[in-house]
């Protein structure tokens, strides 16, 4: 991509704010926006020095500001959502509301103004199937709808429905990316998010707490893999009109994660057993794994994930020791 106006919604998340530093050293110029309901300004502000970063606080339902903003840029990220296990079970209106409403306005106006649309959505959507790896054409399989966890699953497939559906009946440039566990530095821990979770109380050598039995799998794919396969992606005419999965192959047991985290940290913390109950006061339905087939995006982009687990969490360790002394 050549010099633009690069609009990021979610701008002051945790991906966003990445995607915002990588794209300001590509030299473009960005607009983010973000009601700092799960991102942070302190994400993003020592991106707001200079004149070429404009950052909004305002949610993307919004539609009259939404349309004064796209008007004005060359392409749309669109990562906007709730996000995070811990607040799709605590605000599931919140959730439903914000992923399909929020999806609805960036897709109409990206379309009224034709710029090109990356929309981000979740391995989720793959919900219950035991096949794996997971490849982008293999069907879903959700669960029931008395479990809440999978009205994200469900709103972030009508997101992808939707972005499709503007590709094929408009024409209008459209990614769907399919995010498999992205962790990095600046990642909350406050919605359930596992990685940063451990961290923290492997730091404080607080017992860290699995829950369900650990047995279940996940792969970790470091925010810099990720963010350099969106713009590669944005820049890439193929990717037009489809669904593709980003993450990484490497994959760990959450009781192996957590047995990481302490050796690493080098902390005194044990290991805790929650069921999912205990968790999240309510009755939970998980699944045991979750890996991304990642042909599609390697024969597109050349995409191979660079940085290991290991290396990932040593990152995310060093970062909240940072935090953690500056708090103190």
């Amino acid at each position: 991509m050549s010099d633009m106006t690069i609009l990021i919604t979610g701008g002051a998340g945790f991906i966003g704010s990445h995607l915002a530093e990588r794209l300001v050293a590509d030299g473009h110029g960005l607009i983010l926006v973000d009601d700092l309901s799960t991102g942070s300004l302190k994400n993003i502000r020592h991106l707001l020095n200079g004149r070429r970063v404009q950052f909004v606080r305002e949610s993307v339902r919004n539609e009259s500001t939404m349309t004064a903003l796209v008007d004005r840029c060359d392409v749309v990220f669109h990562l906007a959502a709730a996000v995070g296990v811990q607040l799709i079970v605590d605000r599931p209106v919140h959730t439903i509301e914000t992923n399909i409403h929020g999806s609805e306005v960036m897709l109409n106006l990206a379309n009224k103004f034709r710029r090109k649309i990356l929309l981000a959505s979740t391995s989720e959507v793959y919900g219950k199937n035991e096949k794996s790896p997971f490849n982008e054409d293999d069907d879903t399989t959700l669960g029931p709808t008395r479990f809440t966890r999978w009205s994200y699953a469900c709103s972030k497939m009508v997101d992808e429905f939707l972005a499709l559906a503007y590709h094929d009946q408009f024409a209008l440039p459209t990614v769907v990316c399919r995010f498999f566990n992205t962790v990095g530095p600046r990642q909350t821990g406050q919605y359930g998010m596992v990685v940063p979770r451990f961290v923290r109380r492997a730091l404080r050598n607080e017992p860290l707490e699995i829950y369900g039995t650990g047995k279940q799998s996940r792969c970790f794919c470091n925010v810099a893999d990720v963010v350099g396969a969106l713009v590669k992606l944005m820049a890439c005419d193929q990717a037009d009109g489809q669904v593709i999965n980003i993450g990484t192959t490497e994959s760990t047991t959450i009781e192996a994660l957590a047995d990481r985290v302490i050796d690493l940290s080098d902390s005194g913390s044990i290991k805790t057993h929650l069921t999912y109950e205990q968790a999240y006061g309510r009755p939970f339905d998980d699944m045991l794994s979750r890996m991304p087939d990642l042909s599609k995006i390697e024969r597109l982009i050349g995409y191979k994930p660079t940085r290991s687990l290991d290396e990932t969490l040593t990152q995310i360790i060093d970062y909240e020791r940072q935090q953690l002394a500056a708090d103190a």
